[in-house]
């Protein structure tokens, strides 16, 4: 079956969803996955298998073509504990697209052209059906810091924010690099996790503190600070975190 925006699909059904059927209008985000396996088929199989209890609304293969594992108005099991603003377990409002790599584990490697040229015709299309917004495009790593690396520091955000389908820095990074490395004192550094907050990424209240605050820096840096995935946080993290609420 090929679909209106050129990209062929094949529906291939998983059961791993939930019953009943959601209104439209509860759909609100996009959850971008890698499926961190080192075998599709291996992955397509788990993701249809009763006893993995996951499952995705789309996959996308290496050769960019599509499998629909679960209806769009279904709630299928992607996203897990999650958070989003003032969203909770985020199964009940997106959408999961799994695009198959093998992830931090298996000796994660660049998206190929193809599948990012199908996923960007497949956001294209979701984003416009339900009106989902560019800032509600998000990666799993995004919603599950403290669980999740993907899709991981390899994926083309900057790539898909040129078409309007994610939330991007406009700060050139050639001249923010000045600003790596350079510590923030203790009044900025408070700031810079309020603006993650404002952002959408969750708040840290309990005693892993510590911990949990590196993962949500290194989500963040896998998201918008690609080239260097540390856990600290210094003054380009800072004005990109800045620059992020600007726009």
């Amino acid at each position: 079956m090929s679909l209106k925006i050129g990209v062929n699909l094949t529906r291939n059904y998983s059961i791993n969803f939930d019953l009943p059927k959601r209104k439209k209008n509860l759909i609100k985000f996009v959850i971008i996955h890698y499926t961190g396996m080192n075998s599709e088929s291996k992955a397509i199989k788990r993701l249809c298998d009763s006893s993995s209890k996951v499952s995705s609304h789309y996959f996308i293969k290496n050769n960019g073509d599509l499998l629909n594992l679960v209806p769009d108005l279904y709630n299928a099991w992607h996203a897990g504990k999650s958070s989003w603003k003032k969203f909770k377990s985020l199964n009940r409002y997106s959408i999961g697209i799994e695009i198959n790599n093998p992830g931090h584990e298996f000796k994660y490697k660049k998206y190929s052209s193809k599948q990012i040229s199908s996923l960007m015709k497949l956001l294209k299309n979701l984003k416009k059906k339900y009106k989902i917004k560019k800032q509600n495009i998000l990666g799993h790593s995004d919603i599950s810091p403290n669980r999740k690396k993907d899709p991981g520091e390899k994926f083309p955000w900057n790539k898909l924010a040129k078409k309007k389908l994610c939330k991007w820095h406009d700060l050139r990074e050639n001249k923010i690099k000045i600003y790596r490395n350079l510590k923030l004192d203790n009044y900025n550094e408070k700031k810079f996790f309020n603006n993650l907050y404002k952002i959408g990424y969750s708040k840290i209240f309990d005693a892993k503190y510590k911990s949990k605050k590196i993962n949500l820096i290194k989500a963040f840096q896998r998201r918008y600070r690609q080239s260097l995935i540390n856990g600290k946080i210094d003054k380009e993290c800072f004005l990109i975190s800045q620059n992020l609420l600007k726009n």
